[in-house]
């Protein structure tokens, strides 16, 4: 395992198809070739010796990693696994190293890290040639140790802490009887609707309390927590996560002109789409203005 602090600043990942049966006839020591791949802002290359590098290793294949860069040292992850005659990745043999390459001044010497001996050829041959070929994955990896971490970003805990303390809040929502406090900035910000009523000619611009209607308490808390945080409660925290209740969600998303949690509410709802539940769905859709649900809906009545 390796320590917490080392983290990645580069990857590729490539196949490499060879002509086995061809590439037999050739002598021990001779490779072919990858193409240059490049990887955390250095060059790369694979060598393939289909009989082994050296007169020890001819029952085997032998691959090996070369930079071909002119750059400081680095250091990489190279792993190889090879695709099964069902097209699926095997990982029987996956092999990987980590190796930190010192770059020499001299490039005459040769950066190759790898292994003379990877697979025997007539283990390959029983297991992986199809139609007189086999196909490698190369994955290259580029590990940095002396970055410094940033955390993620935690401004959504924050507003979150905000809203639940209500801390400076300037604007109250009476929903149904419940009030619900929040900032105008906040709203403003996020909703185009909300800063146009909050902030335009409307009258709601001057009042410090609003009444809603045509919206449900347990809506309107989970769409103002959406806002402050750009997250849904996890199901478990939700008081209700029925379809009805990502319906209602919807409907305020696509009021209040928050596109991403219409998107959000699209695909709880597909997770919940049946045969019994397709057409409300799509009926939902269509009202909302919600184009990637009804495509999807269209799409699983033509399927079903």
């Amino acid at each position: 395992n390796r320590p917490a602090e080392n983290i990645s600043v580069g990857s590729c990942v490539f196949q490499f198809k060879v002509d086995y049966e061809r590439s037999k006839q050739i002598p021990v020591g001779m490779a072919f070739y990858s193409d240059i791949v490049s990887a955390g802002g250095h060059l790369w290359r694979v060598k393939f010796f289909p009989r082994g590098e050296l007169e020890a290793d001819q029952e085997y294949v032998s691959i090996f990693l070369e930079h071909m860069s002119k750059s400081r040292s680095v250091e990489v992850m190279f792993e190889v696994f090879m695709m099964g005659r069902d097209s699926k990745p095997c990982m029987a043999h996956r092999r990987r190293f980590v190796q930190t390459l010192e770059i020499m001044e001299d490039k005459d010497s040769s950066d190759c890290w790898g292994w003379g001996q990877f697979i025997q050829g007539t283990i390959l041959e029983k297991g992986y040639l199809t139609e007189g070929h086999v196909t490698f994955v190369f994955s290259i990896m580029i590990i940095d140790d002396n970055c410094v971490l940033v955390p993620p970003s935690d401004i959504g805990t924050h507003l979150g802490r905000l809203l639940d303390h209500a801390d400076g809040t300037d604007v109250s929502f009476i929903v149904d009887h419940e009030t619900f406090h929040a900032h105008r900035a906040v709203l403003a910000a996020r909703s185009p609707v909300f800063r146009a009523e909050l902030f335009g000619p409307m009258s709601e611009a001057t009042m410090p309390s609003i009444t809603l209607h045509d919206i449900t308490p347990a809506t309107f808390k989970v769409m103002l927590r959406f806002i402050y945080t750009d997250e849904l409660p996890l199901e478990d925290e939700l008081e209700d996560s029925s379809t009805e209740m990502f319906q209602n969600l919807l409907a305020a998303a696509d009021r209040y002109a928050l596109d991403r949690l219409k998107i959000v509410c699209a695909q709880k709802l597909w997770d919940k789409v049946s045969v019994d539940t397709v057409a409300t769905i799509l009926a939902w859709a269509e009202i909302y203005n919600c184009q990637e649900l009804k495509n999807r809906c269209i799409d699983f009545f033509v399927v079903e």
